[in-house]
């Protein structure tokens, strides 16, 4: 299924020249603009101080609550002011505060949006980030997460002034930071608190699951017994009354009837048990929880029985349904089995956002003089050398028919939330080819996409060994 104009899709890589030259120019136009500022600012000697001892001392504590400690004695220690220091509690939603002395009621204390002086008090807004308001664990006024107040303030000048506000825009982006970490820790604490509650009453339940299905599959064997042993009295009736003979076959019939449909629903019931077991299985594993990442558990694997064909099996009818047809007679379909090592459970979830993107996105083509077809296709070649000298590659396609897509849309495929125009009426979260890339990328693969005459290749290709390398001990 190779053509000329293939496009591979990288989740990582370097940027080009002209990207990293674009960012460089930025960062040196935007450390000029910072010079300039502190030029123009012209902060005392004692003034620029501070600022670094903040900066230091804010990196050097843990706790919060000292941060606030900081945030209010470098005024003190240095300048003689005492200072007072609100911020909204994301657990309460109140204001509470750090003090430098004594502090006045909290109920006489509004949030001002601009640096004010009232009653000897220079009363200063502290700002967030403006651009990660939406991380904060609480809900603040605007972009205010709180307010510095200092005193005495009749002798402090305009210069004095804008240092303090300097000084309040730091300590609004140190706490911004630190609620998000607080808030990000939480997050954690309840993943791994969720990851034993799932081992617990998800998994571990639904391993028993395997035992009742083996009880009912063998419920069902009885079923068989009994009409094996009602065969052998149908028989020995219809000698004694040959005029009965005609109804006990439409019986005989009728129980062979009833046995292969609750069969053959057991055995469908079963097999999505299965897929729905290795999927959970695989991607509620404890060891994502903890990396914080995808964690392979690879193993050698017949890619075309434990892969492939249960996918297709569980997808068989979902393309009957929209009369899309398996075509496994175009180029590229495997013609004998493989054996590569993956990890399973994620791989068969690949193949499975693969041919659900097929039941949803394949459209009728006219194949020439008029005949119209609305197919699909999966296979594989074998790409020798693809990763390097003695480095083999399988690459591995699921096609649909269908329209191509534009040059446009294939550039942001593999992008997380984007769903191209063809997506329209079919339901997605532009998540799957996304979560395709991160897999395949994990197994030091690649993923990509290309357009055919007739319709869309997606493929992926994963490192191979050939059976006769895997069998050799000095490979």
């Amino acid at each position: 299924m190779d053509t000329p104009d293939s496009a591979l899709f990288h989740a990582v890589g370097p940027v080009s020249h002209d990207e990293h030259q674009a960012r460089l120019e930025l960062v040196t136009k935007r450390i000029q603009d910072k010079l300039g500022n502190y030029r123009s600012y012209n902060f005392t000697q004692l003034q620029s101080v501070a600022l670094n001892i903040f900066f230091d001392l804010a990196q050097e504590f843990t706790a919060v609550e000292d941060v606030y400690a900081v945030c209010v004695m470098i005024p003190r220690s240095l300048f003689n002011l005492d200072c007072t220091l609100y911020v909204i509690d994301g657990q309460r939603d109140i204001l509470s505060c750090c003090a430098s002395h004594c502090p006045r009621s909290e109920t006489a204390v509004r949030f001002e949006d601009e640096p004010v002086v009232k009653d000897g008090h220079l009363l200063i807004p502290i700002k967030g980030n403006r651009e990660l308001i939406s991380q904060l664990p609480f809900t603040p006024h605007g972009d205010l997460i709180g307010m510095l107040e200092l005193f005495p303030a009749d002798s402090l000048t305009e210069h004095d002034k804008l240092f303090w506000g300097r000084y309040a825009n730091r300590i609004g982006y140190q706490l911004h930071n630190r609620f998000i970490s607080l808030k990000n820790k939480e997050h954690v604490q309840f993943i791994r608190n969720l990851v034993k509650d799932i081992g617990h009453n998800v998994i571990v339940p639904n391993m028993y699951f395997k035992l009742f299905y083996k009880r009912l599959e063998a419920r069902i064997g009885l079923i068989k017994m009994f009409h094996s042993k009602f065969n052998r009295m149908m028989q020995e009736c219809a000698k004694c009354n040959p005029d009965s003979e005609g109804e006990w076959r439409k019986l005989d019939q009728d129980v062979d009837y009833f046995y292969n449909a609750i069969n053959d629903q057991y055995k469908e019931i079963f097999s999505h048990y299965q897929n729905t077991s290795l999927f959970l299985e695989t991607l509620l594993r404890t060891s994502h929880f903890e990396e914080g990442r995808y964690v392979l558990e690879k193993r050698k694997c017949n890619f075309k029985s434990q892969v492939i064909d249960p996918q297709v099996e569980r997808y068989r009818s979902r393309f009957a349904d929209r009369g899309i047809e398996i075509d496994t007679s175009m180029g590229g379909v495997p013609d004998r089995e493989i054996e590569v090592v993956v990890d399973v459970g994620l791989i068969s979830q690949v193949y499975s956002n693969l041919f659900s993107n097929a039941v949803k996105y394949t459209r009728e083509v006219d194949e020439g003089g008029g005949h119209k077809r609305k197919f699909m296709s999966y296979g594989w070649d074998i790409l020798e050398g693809y990763f390097g000298p003695g480095l083999d590659g399988i690459k591995l396609n699921v096609f649909s028919s269908g329209p191509a897509l534009g040059a446009e849309q294939r550039s942001r495929l593999f992008s997380e939330g984007y769903r191209a125009e063809n997506s329209q009426g079919e339901y997605g979260t532009g998540h799957g080819l996304y979560f395709i890339r991160e897999v395949v990328l994990l197994h030091g693969g690649e993923v990509g996409y290309e357009p055919t005459q007739l319709g869309n290749n997606f493929f992926i290709i994963l490192p191979y060994e050939s059976q006769e390398r895997q069998d050799d001990p000095e490979a």
